[in-house]
């Protein structure tokens, strides 16, 4: 027994803001972002949240599994954007689409977080405990950018995407994962400082901070590296992938792997033009354009991989269903 992926949905703010709308706001230009990262377009919250674009991905991704809320066993949201420390968004999301029986909490790998919450549920399903779970992958990022900053402001978007996973014969074959805590400060977040009667510590950073080389080559290193654990685990070779469905944070990035990979582009799909890098919900919202396209069939050969902050990066090898 496995689990498999039964259905999938998305959810992305109004706003659209293109490279000229931010080249009001900071020095920039839209040659200048096509160029180093492909981006065209991302949207920003304005009304929306965390929150609510994760309960409209999750009853979209339940509607295609045609699975009804009660029988969800588990949900988990990934994000490093919530709305509040507590409750946790997938309390939130459990109470607005009536899944009382499903146990709830969040995860933040940074970008890798939707791939790792797709591995502990496969967990819990293969190993009997549940049968059916709900992942999904949110970030309102725009809120933790710091705007006159390009070299950040202009790479990320928000938005949700989310995965039922049920018990099935076919589904999951194999899993890789793992991260390296030495390199996190390549990549950060601050967050409260510590504040009490007895002491009190300097605020930090509430911005993301990136050291974009070193973030770009721990990406095109681990990229293949993922994809080549996978297929040794499994006696596979590339050729045997239908697509490979990467977190979508730079163009270069891709392309670069498929290079190392010796695979052609054209199995990697990208919609990073339209949303820039929505962390931990860049391969959710991905996997759902490509499931709803029409181009997958039943027996393909998929995988998913995606690395991130932390530094942290995991990957899975799937037959859809």
């Amino acid at each position: 027994m496995t689990s498999a992926i039964l259905g999938t949905g998305k959810c992305l703010p109004k706003k659209i803001v293109t490279n000229d709308d931010l080249s009001q706001i900071v020095d920039t230009n839209d040659a200048w972002i096509r160029e180093r990262t492909g981006i065209q377009t991302r949207h920003l919250a304005t009304s929306e949240t965390t929150e609510t674009l994760s309960i409209e991905a999750a009853k979209q991704a339940l509607e295609a599994a045609q699975i009804a809320p009660e029988n969800l066993g588990l949900i988990i949201v990934a994000t490093l954007t919530p709305d509040g420390s507590m409750p946790n968004t997938a309390c939130k999301v459990q109470a607005a689409i009536g899944a009382k029986n499903a146990m709830c909490y969040e995860i933040n790998a940074a970008c890798s977080g939707f791939i790792y919450g797709l591995q502990t549920a496969h967990a819990f399903i293969s190993s009997g405990i549940l049968s059916y779970a709900l992942i999904i992958g949110a970030e309102t990022l725009s809120k933790i950018m710091d705007w006159k900053d390009r070299s950040t402001c202009v790479l990320f978007g928000d938005g949700a995407g989310a995965a039922v996973l049920g018990a099935s014969e076919k589904g999951i074959i194999c899993l890789d994962g793992g991260a390296d805590g030495s390199k996190g400060g390549v990549l950060t977040c601050g967050n409260a400082p510590l504040c009490n009667p007895y002491t009190k510590h300097p605020a930090s950073n509430p911005y993301v901070e990136m050291d974009g080389q070193e973030v770009f080559k721990f990406a095109v290193r681990k990229i293949p590296a993922i994809v080549n654990n996978l297929l040794e685990k499994t006696d596979h070779t590339i050729d045997d992938l239908s697509c490979i469905l990467l977190h979508q944070a730079n163009q270069r990035i891709i392309q670069s792997a498929a290079k190392r990979l010796h695979a052609d582009l054209d199995i990697f799909p990208m919609n990073l033009d339209k949303y820039g890098n929505t962390s931990a919900a860049s391969v959710a919202i991905l996997l759902d354009e490509v499931a709803r396209s029409g181009k997958l069939s039943k027996g393909d050969l998929i995988a998913l991989a995606g690395f991130g902050g932390g530094l942290t990066w995991a990957g899975l090898l799937l037959e859809w269903v």
